[in-house]
């Protein structure tokens, strides 16, 4: 009677257990269906798993990288997909393993379009990552015209030093001799006031 007992309440124990796991084991599953969908572009599952009433899976992370449906897509230089995320509530500052944003991530790809289009959808201009490095120093250092002037007309700052030297956008175009044209931009922007987001691609 007494083993009896012990194993009725051992079974018991382990049922409890195995019902608690499973809201994790469902979001987790949840997740991967949702970011295997977006990377297979299947627009007819995400927007069925987006639209599910108080769905936060849109802004659902990799376990691994922290990768998000918008770093995909950005990722893959996608600026259709990056719009319909936008459009249906996506995060556009919202930061992967290593404190990139997706427009930081757009910059380190010379990803101009990505970057417009996430300018248009409130995304950060000014957000840095875990080495403090801005979307603009990025663009500097890869020095990309097209994607320098989207973010300075936007607001970026120039004057912010990263963590990893202690310079700015500004100084970076100053060290560079080959950056004459991103300098003279940076100048000509300094002490302008930030304009509005500049009109992204339609989907």
């Amino acid at each position: 009677m007494r083993g009896s007992g012990f194993w009725g309440r051992w079974v018991a124990a382990a049922a409890a257990m195995m019902i608690a796991a499973t809201p994790a084991a469902a979001q987790f599953s949840d997740s991967y269906k949702f970011l295997k969908a977006v990377r297979d572009r299947d627009g007819n599952v995400v927007t069925e798993m987006v639209e599910k009433p108080g769905s936060t899976i849109i802004n659902t992370k990799e376990t691994t990288s922290g990768d998000t449906a918008l770093h995909i897509v950005v990722k893959r230089r996608d600026a259709t997909w990056l719009n319909f995320l936008l459009s249906k509530g996506a995060n556009p500052n919202i930061r992967d393993g290593e404190g990139n944003t997706p427009m930081i991530a757009a910059a380190q790809l010379r990803f101009a379009d990505g970057i417009q289009t996430l300018i248009a959808g409130k995304g950060d201009v000014n957000a840095t990552n875990s080495r403090g490095e801005s979307p603009l120093i990025i663009a500097v250092q890869n020095r990309d015209v097209a994607s320098v002037r989207l973010l300075l007309a936007a607001g970026a700052d120039a004057s912010m030093p990263d963590r990893i030297a202690g310079m700015s956008a500004r100084d970076y175009a100053r060290q560079d001799g080959r950056s004459d044209i991103i300098l003279k931009m940076i100048e000509d922007a300094k002490g302008t006031k930030p304009k509005g987001p500049v009109a992204g691609p339609t989907l």
